[in-house]
This record gives C-alpha cells, structure tokens and sequence, in this order.
C-alpha cells in the first residue's frame, strides 16, 4: 500500500513566482495495483513520482509505504524497495559498462560487495535467460557495451534491470515516449509480463491514452495537481480512448489552450 496523506508542494514560496503544485493532495495505491496516470503537462504527474521516490520533498502532509512514515525517508533508502524506469534511456543504465556489468550492478542493488567480485559467473546464464524473452538478441551480446545498443534495446535493459532484485513498487515515468512504436510495444508487452508476475504496485506515467486505458487496472487523470478521473475495476474497463480524450479536450478548452 502507498499513500499520499494531505500532501502539499510550492515552488518559489515567497516570490512572485509562487506556484502551488500540491495543495492538500490525497492518493490511495492499493497492493498489487497497477496505476496508469495520464494528464496535460504541468498537472504534476512527474512531480508527483519525485516525491514517492523521494527527490522532492513535501512542505506538509505524509507518505506511507505499508504503513510506514517515509516522509524524510532519503532518496537511496527508498530505492532498495522501489524500481524507477525514467523516459530518458541514458538514466537507467551505465552506457560504458557492458550488458554484463550492467546487470551485475542491477543484481546486487542493496548488497554489500565486500571483497567478491563484480560479476558472478554462475549468474550469467541467468541473465541470458532473462535477456532471451526480450526478443532482441541482447543474450548473445553480453559483452556488449551499453552506450552502442539503441535507445529502445537500453530501455527495455533499464526495464529488466530495475526489476531485477525484490522490489514492491515499480515506478515508471513515460517509459515508452523516447520509443519508436515497435519497441515501444515491446516494452509494454514486457511491463505488463513483469508486474504480473512479479505482482508489483506500479504507477505508469504516459502520454499515449491507449497504454493507459489497455494497461492495468486504475486510470487516473491528473490537472493542476489534482485528480481529476480515477477510475478502477469494472469502470477501468469499459473505459474507451475517445471517453479520456473528450476530458482531456474539455480540460483544454476551459484552460485556455
């Protein structure tokens, strides 16, 4: 369970540039939930996941992970129960270390390296095996560098990496914009199939209302910093693009734009 409790955020507080991000802000993410948020840019959709994982802080109000307080939790803390997949490709992974190192880094997030070596040579077949269900050949290229593969075959990698320890949040933050359409299709196939199995609670960022309305089981529509739709269960699945897109045009034409 993750909760937003009463949340508020400002920007420039004190100038005439003070902006209200949050005010009084409450969310509710139930175990095993998969959460798809869309919104207008400035709605604060990505604010909003800064301040799960902890790279903003709030000025009031709490977060609960499980009914633990992580409001002044740090950031590295955070991180050793939550995965993050950025929409940039270069953020999730080291482009001069190889796929191997890249992995190896990714399997011992949260453990202590002491004296052993970096890479467990038990643990690349492994690794094949988990590269092997991307469908891209990235298991023949495990001595590949990281920095000449694609953007679209570095997401999937950061996709498959954050996932790779135990986590219970799954954080993903318009994970498909920088994709070309097949890959990106790939790499939903792929979320999906992760979530699933792994049963992650999972907040999906995206501009593309047809990922948000075919995948998971909560949509959530933000503007201004508030929730403007939230629909679930039932409801979630009779939702159609054309009934987001009429909100989001109505949302549009009453800001001005």
């Amino acid at each position: 369970m993750l909760k937003l409790d009463h949340v508020s955020k400002y920007y420039n507080v004190g100038t005439v540039n003070e902006m209200c991000l949050f005010q009084d802000f409450c969310l509710e993410i139930g175990e095993g939930e998969f959460l798809s948020v869309v919104g207008s840019n400035g709605s604060g959709k990505t604010s909003m996941l800064n301040i799960i994982c902890g790279s903003i802080q709030v000025d009031s109000g709490k977060i609960w992970l499980d009914h633990q307080d992580i409001t002044h939790m740090k950031e590295y803390k955070r991180q050793r129960r939550i995965g993050r997949v950025f929409q940039n490709p270069a953020m999730g992974t080291c482009p001069e270390l190889t796929i191997l190192e890249n992995l190896s880094i990714a399997d011992n997030k949260g453990k202590p390296y002491n004296l052993l070596p970096g890479i467990q040579k038990k643990r690349v077949s492994y690794y094949q095996e988990q590269l092997s269900q991307l469908n891209l050949g990235l298991e023949d290229k495990l001595h590949v560098k990281v920095g000449s593969l694609s953007g679209g075959q570095r997401q999937v990698l950061a996709l498959l990496m954050s996932t790779m320890t135990p986590i219970e949040f799954l954080i993903l933050d318009e994970h498909t914009a920088a994709l070309d359409p097949k890959t990106a299709e790939i790499n939903m196939e792929l979320t999906n199939k992760l979530v699933r199995e792994k049963k992650l609670t999972t907040i999906m960022v995206t501009h593309n209302l047809r990922y948000a309305v075919e995948y998971g089981d909560r949509l959530l529509m933000m503007h201004e910093g508030q929730a403007v739709l939230d629909k679930k269960g039932k409801e979630k699945e009779q939702t159609r693009v054309e009934d987001v897109l009429d909100i989001f045009n109505a949302i549009s034409v009453e800001s001005g734009n």
